[in-house]
């Protein structure tokens, strides 16, 4: 198969995570808005061009107030920094249809690179007759990478939210035509 430009199908993706609330619940999350330019082989994503783009104002813990503190300055500061992005720099495959994906990723106005494993699922025609593809990726970061590191002492020892983060991301994407 060629190389061929794919466009994320939203209704059917979701980019979400998960991170350590006093020190021993986990609380999960994900965003609502997103984007991606995947220009890939589906076949072989070692020569994949792949960029995200996340609208940080779009994240729902299902929490109302958990949220707003989120985009706040103690967190995102989505009135200044509004969006994630990730670009991946390198592509590695380590098994069938399993690959290392290394890429730079901006968040709060600071760029690292980060690892994120991913799998090819496989490819369909749906029955309106496109062609889809289905991707799992997962990877670590660790808030304090990125200057988010507003927290608040627990009585009994500890911290209130950990700084690994994890995420993980489901995407269908349709061939575009």
């Amino acid at each position: 198969m060629a190389k061929t430009k794919w466009n994320i199908d939203p209704a059917h993706s979701s980019i979400d995570f998960s991170v350590k609330h006093m020190m021993f619940a986990t609380v999960k999350g994900g965003f609502q808005s997103f984007q991606a330019e995947i220009e890939a082989d589906p076949s072989d994503l070692t020569t994949a061009e792949i960029s995200f783009t996340v609208d940080l104002a779009s994240v729902d813990t299902r929490n109302e107030d958990r949220d707003n503190h989120l985009r706040s300055a103690d967190f995102f500061d989505v009135e200044n920094q509004p969006t994630l992005t990730f670009k991946a720099t390198n592509i590695e495959n380590t098994d069938e249809n399993e690959y290392v994906v290394t890429g730079d990723l901006n968040l709060h106005g600071v760029t690292k690179q980060e690892i994120f494993t991913v799998a090819f699922e496989g490819t369909g025609i749906d029955p309106w007759g496109n062609e889809k593809a289905g991707f799992a990726a997962e990877g670590k970061i660790k808030r304090s990478d990125y200057g988010l590191t507003w927290n608040a002492p627990l009585e009994a020892g500890g911290v209130l939210v950990g700084d690994q983060i994890k995420i993980s991301l489901q995407i269908q994407a349709a061939k575009q035509a």
